[in-house]
């Protein structure tokens, strides 16, 4: 894992959420999959900024349901997102 700090995960997050959002407002057809793929990037920006947050180590992977399943560790409130993000 490289040393980025919360606030660097969070505003690469919030970046990713820009892109979307400015996707949707596409006049004529949005690029969806491009929209489908900055969402799921900031919820793993966020899953790791948890992490982060957490001083929980986490290896480089893009993989949403592990690293919610490591965010339970933190907070078993993240147990009602795993099935969820394997989605």
């Amino acid at each position: 894992m490289s040393e980025e700090t919360l606030d660097e995960w969070l505003e690469k997050a919030e970046e990713d959420y820009r892109v979307a959002v400015r996707e949707m407002r596409t006049r004529g057809i949005p690029a969806y999959d491009a929209v489908c793929f900055h969402a799921e990037q900031r919820a793993e920006k966020y899953f790791k900024s948890f992490l982060v947050s957490c001083e929980i180590k986490f290896p480089k992977t893009h993989e949403l349901r592990a690293l919610c399943r490591l965010c339970s560790h933190a907070d078993k409130t993240f147990d009602s997102l795993v099935e969820s993000a394997r989605a």
